[in-house]
């Protein structure tokens, strides 16, 4: 992401910001408290998409949705959902685990943790529901795992260390 900020004397401030991926958005903030907001295309960084008038108090509002002051989303890989005392769970295979390049059977998930892969889901998108013991882990997937709440520790330590 690059930033860059202007001072417009007189006037106010304007700021423009390139995102990864490659579409700029320009934002005007007016000394009477007025802001613009232009979004360009990554195919076109000339010619605005859209752009839309807010006030200063539409724009604060705007601003605390954006900087998740009413709302901060979940990962993916950090929800937990509680069924009882068992809690499902979703752990991102990071490069450095020890579990990558071994298969579930190899691992003894079960027999170690007494928690069960339900899933795994592939850095490429690809699903395993209910794996069975020779599927391999790899980095970048996503494994969903239930059991209760010391089951997940010592399944997490497994993942991380090839152990429990």
């Amino acid at each position: 992401m690059n930033l860059k900020e202007t001072d417009l004397p007189g006037t106010g401030k304007k700021f423009e910001i390139e995102t990864r991926s490659g579409e700029k958005l320009t934002i005007t903030i007016y000394d009477d408290g007025r802001r613009e907001v232009y979004h360009y295309g990554a195919d076109n960084p000339e010619d605005s998409i859209s752009k839309i008038s807010l006030t200063d108090e539409e724009a604060r509002y705007v601003s605390a949705i954006i900087g998740g002051v009413t709302y901060k989303p979940t990962p993916l890989e950090n929800i937990e959902v509680a069924l009882g005392d068992l809690i499902i769970e979703w752990y991102k295979l990071e490069p450095h685990y020890k579990a990558i390049g071994k298969t579930i059977g190899e691992l003894r998930v079960r027999q170690r943790s007494s928690a069960t892969i339900i899933a795994v889901v592939e850095s490429n998108h690809s699903k395993h529901i209910n794996p069975g013991p020779d599927l391999l882990l790899t980095a970048g997937a996503l494994v969903v795992v239930i059991g209760e709440r010391l089951h997940q520790q010592q399944i997490r330590q497994i993942l991380l260390n090839g152990s429990a």
